[in-house]
């Protein structure tokens, strides 16, 4: 929408009253919508692009092509939503209550899901709420506009999700919602790291945050011992192509024979390294219901997915994040975690059931389960890099 001003006292600073007072708001109205914090931060996202060209030169990226694709979008947000000058990051907490982490993981029976992937797919629920919030902004600011004789043009405004090129953990820093651990997620002091990240690129020049959180990981590196991959080159930095969470959900062909037994029973993601982080304990159980778990699935067995058929596993991952990798790659997870489940004549018959499955994927995941099952062989449960 465009209007036109009366000749005006110039753009409003973000020293103005009623723009300090717009920014209060859009705290306000985030808190509202269901988000546990909002922070405004500029545009500049400075060492982190250095830091993201790195790790893409490192070709930690793997597979994810999209992460090179429009890297000049990423690098700069005003390329990506004309005239951006700010950009408002929220965060919703995501943990449901006894997420049982550690239980799972222990009976190699289960399949252990990542907790942010039990419940309903956060995408829609979190853009509509950001949506709502960049309609309200765009409705109080148009009325001060007039009330203080601004000039304004065209409002631009747009929602992301985890689904555009945005760098959202440095936006997340930047606009004081925590500070990047050594296992790269944000994390803050009084929530921990259980919580999905959104944001709203807009033209309307907010008073920006001016309080950075301080790095509190000081000399811990729990998360960097326990990862079963070994996927962190150094503290900040994640070879992607190691992680279990790219591993079962980002790459599309057969996972490498070397990272089969440390995957364990996990199907779909892995946590570890948050489970473990200190400041996790601080960690808030989320408010909405549509992130509790669906179809008992953070505690269901492995043979019980496995049996299912695609028309069940479509009807049970309706609205789930995990629909996303699709029926083949279930199966494929599925039967790596068989492979490493106890040895079972039970197991080892669902196995020989998918034998023939028409993909060749599938069919070689299944011949290396079958054959674990039948090996005396002890499972390596972590492995290190060799380079």
């Amino acid at each position: 929408m465009t209007i036109y001003s009366k000749p005006s006292c110039g753009i409003p600073n973000d020293e103005h009253p009623a723009m300090l007072q717009l920014a209060e708001q859009v705290h306000e109205w985030g808190r509202e919508l269901g988000f546990q914090q909002v922070g405004i931060t500029d545009v500049d996202l400075g060492k982190h692009r250095e830091h993201l060209q790195t790790w893409l030169d490192n070709r930690y990226h793997g597979e994810m092509q999209w992460m090179e694709t429009h890297q000049d979008l990423r690098n700069d947000p005003a390329k990506l939503v004309p005239d951006t000058v700010r950009i408002i990051s929220a965060r919703m907490d995501y943990l449901p209550e006894n997420p049982q982490h550690i239980q799972i993981l222990k009976q190699p029976d289960k399949a252990y899901i990542s907790r942010y992937a039990l419940g309903r797919d956060y995408h829609k629920l979190i853009r509509k709420r950001l949506a709502t919030l960049a309609k309200k902004l765009e409705q109080r600011y148009t009325h001060l506009a007039a009330e203080h004789h601004w000039p304004l043009n065209t409002i631009s405004q747009r929602p992301f999700v985890d689904s555009a090129p945005v760098l959202e953990k440095a936006v997340a820093e930047k606009a004081g919602l925590g500070w990047i651990g050594k296992h790269t997620l944000v994390l803050n002091k009084e929530a921990g790291s259980w919580f999905f990240l959104g944001e709203v690129l807009t033209n309307i020049p907010l008073p920006i945050n001016k309080i950075v959180a301080e790095n509190k990981c000081g000399d811990c590196t729990a998360c960097l011992k326990v990862c079963p991959t070994d996927a962190f080159v150094a503290p900040y930095t994640l070879d992607a192509t190691r992680c279990i969470s790219y591993l079962t959900i980002e790459l599309k062909a057969s996972i490498p024979e070397e990272f089969r037994e440390p995957i364990g029973n996990r199907v779909f993601g892995c946590d570890d390294c948050q489970a473990i982080c200190p400041w996790n304990k601080y960690a808030k159980h989320t408010e909405e219901n549509d992130f509790s778990p669906r179809h008992q699935l953070q505690n269901s067995d492995l043979v019980t997915l496995f049996t299912w058929t695609e028309e069940e596993y479509l009807k049970n991952t309706e609205g789930s994040a995990i629909r996303r990798i699709g029926y083949e790659r279930w199966l494929r997870n599925l039967a790596v975690g068989l492979g490493n489940a106890p040895k079972s004549q039970a197991i080892v018959n669902a196995l020989i059931q998918r034998e023939n499955h028409p993909s060749e994927m599938v069919q070689e995941h299944v011949k290396w389960a079958i054959e674990r099952q039948k090996s005396t062989k002890k499972s390596k449960r972590k492995i290190k890099r060799t380079i």
